[in-house]
């Protein structure tokens, strides 16, 4: 099977341990077991007692009871048999496009977004439409456009709420909008929400799995609960397709590994504080980048409402790879350049990580954008 090169992540893998200053890091700032465990209301002693007398045999396989009742607490209208555990939500993803996409299968995908929405059922041979998000239009969806690439045949559609790069947020009306076109052909929405909750202002995420009967949501621990080292996900989905999806799970999965999912539980138990931090996070550290990109010459954007990251312009003669590359070589400064995301002309930046790393490197980045054509 041919499948397209897998650009963001290509590129994190070549830069991402050799910069000084990381501003493409798309998860809020990393916890630590001793941070979790405080969180929690777990102490050192008792983990130790939790993990030492637990046999390292497969997990559930599904997913423990516990766990999946958790993850369905993140919903509004989902119970633990609409749930289902995966490496990762990179590893949710992938279970359901392979579930759902056959040769020939006319898919929709919105762009710029996760790769695996459009590159993954391409691979599968499906007939990919794309859907451009434009900056004039906030980054969202146009929704007219997209009742014309609806057709009889549609298998899926793919959005991401928030959107992964522009930090774009679609609010409640517009996700019934999309499932109303959704329904009127029957089709499967898939709904990347990884980053569902790291929003700007209190208002509610509502998800796809509660507003559309054949909704899908996918989700992890690594961005929201700033736990990527747990390759920890799920899918959210009416049930006769978690049924479907477990056929195909067997061949790749198995089961989570226990001691990730121990952590895990620690983690959704304490939700509300995990969530409380790293909003408090996000919240400070868009507004440094804000106040850069505001006083910045040749620099613009459509300032994010949710997630971890902001898709800017850069006013350059320079492509946005040579941008990238010239700045990760020279200042030591790493973002991820647009054409990774196949849209030129701008570079993603990851403003929820360390705020001094964030700082210096936006500093770092207004001297090169003075050195540069």
């Amino acid at each position: 099977m041919k499948i397209e090169v897998f650009g963001v992540e290509q590129w994190m893998n070549e830069w991402e341990t050799k910069c000084a200053y990381n501003v493409a890091e798309t998860c809020v700032e990393s916890i630590t077991v001793k941070e979790l465990l405080q969180m929690a209301g777990v102490t050192p002693e008792q983990m130790t007692q939790d993990l030492m007398s637990k046999k390292l045999t497969y997990g559930w396989i599904e997913g423990s009871a516990k766990v999946r009742e958790l993850i369905a607490g993140l919903y509004q209208k989902q119970s633990a048999a609409n749930v289902v555990t995966t490496h990762g939500c990179i590893g949710a993803n992938m279970l359901i496009h392979e579930t759902l996409v056959e040769p020939g299968d006319h898919v929709i995908s919105v762009i710029p977004t996760y790769q695996q929405h459009y590159s993954i059922p391409e691979s599968f041979g499906a007939n990919i439409e794309t859907l451009r998000l434009k900056p004039e239009n906030g980054f969202l969806p146009d929704l007219n456009e997209l009742r014309a690439m609806v057709k009889p045949d549609t298998k899926l559609i793919c959005i991401n709420n928030p959107n992964n790069p522009t930090g774009a947020l679609m609010d409640e009306a517009m996700l019934r909008e999309i499932c109303d076109i959704a329904r009127s052909v029957d089709a499967w929405l898939l709904c990347d929400e990884v980053y569902r909750g790291l929003t700007q202002s209190e208002e509610y995420s509502p998800s796809v799995a509660d507003l559309y009967e054949k909704g899908i949501s996918t989700g992890s621990m690594s961005k929201v609960f700033s736990l990527a080292g747990l390759r920890f996900g799920w899918i959210a989905a009416p049930k006769e397709l978690i049924a479907a999806v477990l056929y195909h799970r067997d061949y790749n999965t198995i089961s989570i590994g226990m001691l990730d999912e121990y952590f895990a539980e620690l983690a959704l138990g304490a939700k509300d504080k995990i969530l409380e931090r790293n909003r408090a996070i996000i919240r400070e550290n868009l507004q440094i980048l804000d106040d850069w990109v505001k006083t910045t010459p040749r620099v613009s954007y459509v300032k994010p409402k949710a997630g971890t990251t902001a898709f800017v312009h850069i006013d350059t003669k320079l492509t946005s790879h040579e941008f990238c590359e010239r700045l990760v070589k020279e200042k030591g400064v790493m973002f991820t350049p647009g054409s990774a995301l196949h849209t030129e002309g701008f570079v993603r930046i990851g403003y929820a990580n360390n705020k001094e790393v964030l700082k210096k490197g936006l500093e770092l980045t207004s001297e090169f954008l003075k050195e540069v054509p």
